[in-house]
C-alpha cells in the first residue's frame, strides 16, 4: 500500500516555523475553502468552519477507499479588514473582520470531486452551507514568516515586526495576512498555542 500523502512533509519549506522574521518563498498551493466575516469563534465562524470540515473528510475518505489516502492538513486562515494588508485589521472591531478558512488540498483532488461531496453531504441534511465551500489556489510566492507562540490577541506585536523586518529587506507587504495553526485551541492552553504567521511581500 503506498504510503499515505502528507503535504506539511512534502513542503515543509513552506511551513517553516522561525521565532524570528525570515523570508521564504512559498509553492502555488490548492484549497479547500470558505469564506466569512464576523467574530472568530463566533457562531458563524464556528457553524462555516463546520462545513469547511465536513467537506474535507469527505473527499478524503472517498480518496482513501478509491486507494490513494492522504492525511487532512491544518487549518489555515486569510484576515483582512477594510484593507487587504498588514495587520491594520487587528485595529478594527472584531465582528467586521473578514475572513477565508483554509485546507491545503492535494492538486489531484477535483472539482467533481467536490460537487459530490457536497451532494452527498446534503442528501445527509447537513447544513446548505456546505455548498460554499469551494477549490481555490493561492499564489503567495515571497513571504515574511514567524512562529508566534501565545495568544491570537497578541499577534499585533509579532505582525509589527514581520513589517519591519520587510522594510529592513527592501519589500513591502502587498497581501492578505495568512496564519497556519499548529496548536488545537480546545486543547492547549492559550500561553502555549503555535501559530505561523505569514505576509505576502514584495520588493
Amino acid at each position: 500500500m503506498p504510503a499515505k500523502l502528507d503535504l506539511y512533509r512534502t513542503f515543509a519549506a513552506d511551513y517553516v516555523t522561525p521565532r524570528q522574521p525570515v523570508l521564504v518563498r512559498t509553492h502555488r498551493a490548492q484549497y479547500l475553502a470558505i469564506s466569512g466575516r464576523g467574530e472568530p469563534g463566533g457562531k458563524k465562524f464556528v457553524a462555516r468552519l463546520g462545513c469547511l470540515y465536513n467537506v474535507a473528510f469527505t473527499i478524503k475518505m472517498a480518496r482513501k477507499f478509491a486507494g490513494r489516502d492522504y492525511a487532512v492538513s491544518k487549518l489555515e486562515g486569510l484576515w483582512w479588514g477594510r484593507r487587504k494588508e498588514g495587520s491594520s485589521f487587528m485595529l478594527e472591531p472584531r465582528e467586521r473582520w473578514r475572513w477565508e478558512l483554509l485546507i491545503r488540498t492535494p492538486d489531484f483532488i477535483t472539482e467533481r470531486e467536490r460537487q459530490s461531496a457536497v451532494a452527498g453531504l446534503l442528501a445527509r441534511d447537513k447544513p446548505p452551507a456546505v455548498g460554499d465551500v469551494r477549490l481555490r489556489r493561492l499564489s503567495e510566492g515571497e513571504c515574511v514568516q514567524l512562529l508566534h507562540v501565545g495568544p491570537y490577541s497578541d499577534e499585533s506585536e509579532s505582525i509589527e515586526r514581520m513589517e519591519a523586518f520587510a522594510r529592513a529587506e527592501g519589500r513591502t507587504v502587498h497581501g492578505v495576512h495568512h496564519e497556519i495553526y499548529l496548536s488545537d485551541p480546545r486543547r492547549v492552553a492559550a500561553a502555549r498555542l503555535r501559530t505561523i504567521l505569514r505576509l505576502p511581500v514584495r520588493r
